[in-house]
Parts: structure tokens; sequence; C-alpha cells
């Protein structure tokens, strides 16, 4: 995710009037760097009301160029250090397993792994020391199963009773084919906003 926004003005004409030539370098550098810093800070703002969280909206950038100086051709670059992540919050892609086989999606259940991170099926087996049973139901998704003890998180745990007392059966994971990203991200207004004040914002820093 790349987004670019520049001016076209008529320097050889200005270049002919050089205290106009000037202002126009100034004026039109400052306002490119603050239309660039001010589509960043909407974007990230954007990120973070998705539930996005602060790592992905801080990967979102600004850059003027000259990066120095000033320039009558000035221009703004905003792109993002986790391109793979945004795009697929700005496309809402089509998500299938590498396998070609099941997506497994994680109930409330599974818990969560080291710093809250899903739990795969093999990894949950691991971590609870229970077994995992597939369950096949026509027309609607699958499941993986287990015999657990519920505890008061709601979370499936190992049942310290001998005589299976408190134990239940409990959907562990949905199996899916595929999973349609919900669209989360647009940035488009951001940009055609700071796009059509560009104009306003020359003239506001053209200093007499």
């Amino acid at each position: 995710m790349k987004a670019g926004i520049e001016m076209n003005l008529d320097e050889d004409t200005l270049r002919g009037f050089p205290q106009v030539y000037g202002r126009a370098q100034t004026a039109v550098t400052t306002a490119m760097r603050r239309a660039g810093m001010t589509i960043k800070n909407e974007m990230r703002a954007e990120v973070r009301r998705a539930g996005l969280g602060n790592k992905l909206a801080n990967s979102i950038r600004s850059r003027a160029y000259p990066e120095s100086g000033k320039s009558i051709s000035a221009a703004a670059l905003v792109w993002t250090n986790a391109p793979e992540i945004i795009n697929a919050h700005l496309k809402g892609p089509l998500i299938r397993s590498k396998s070609g086989f099941w997506m497994a999606i994680p109930t409330d259940a599974a818990g969560k792994g080291r710093g809250g991170s899903r739990l795969t099926p093999s990894q949950w087996e691991q971590k609870t020391g229970l077994k995992l049973t597939f369950i096949y139901r026509p027309g609607r998704p699958s499941l993986l199963i287990s015999e657990a003890r519920i505890n008061t998180r709601g979370i499936a745990v190992k049942s310290r009773s001998k005589t299976g007392k408190a134990r239940v059966t409990v959907p562990i994971f949905i199996l899916v084919p595929q999973v349609k990203l919900r669209k989360r991200l647009d940035f488009n207004a951001a940009i055609n906003r700071a796009a059509a004040a560009l104009p306003s914002m020359i003239i506001q820093n053209w200093s007499d």
C-alpha cells in the first residue's frame, strides 16, 4: 500500500519572477509535508479504530520530497511496513487453507497461546494433553471436539478427576474450507481530503 500526492505548477513561468518563485517553493513544500503527515495520522487512526492495534498503525509512515530544502515540485509519500496485512484489510480477500484441506478456527474454549496468539490443533493438543476428535457434519462446518473440563474462564482444560466428573464434550475448533476476510479499512477518504485541501494549504503557507 502506497499513497502519493503531488502538485503540478507552471515552474518555467514562475522562474521569471524570483520573489514569487521563492514563496511558491516554500508554500508548496510546507503544504506537501503537512498533507503527508495528515494522511499518515488519519490512516493510523483508522487502523486503531478498526481494532487492529498500535503496532500495525505505527507501520504506516510518511516522507516528503525533498527531505530537506524546498521545491515547487515537492511531493509526499505514505506507505506501510506491513503491506500484506494492510492490503488484506483493505481488500477483504478470500483465504483458503495452504494444504488444500480445512482451516481450523479456534472457539473461545480453545484459549490462547503465548502472547495471545491463536493455537493450531496440534499446539492445542500439546498444551492441554488432550486429544481432538474430528466430527463431520454434512451441510455444516465440521468440528474438532474434545472431552474436557471447562474452567472458570470458559476454557477447555484437562479434568483432574479420575472418574471424569465435570468432563463434557467441547467444540474446540470449527473447520471450514475457506474464510472471507471482512474489509476493515478504506483510506481513500483520507487521501481525497488531503488532495482537495492542498490548494488552500498552499495559499495559507504563502508569505507576502
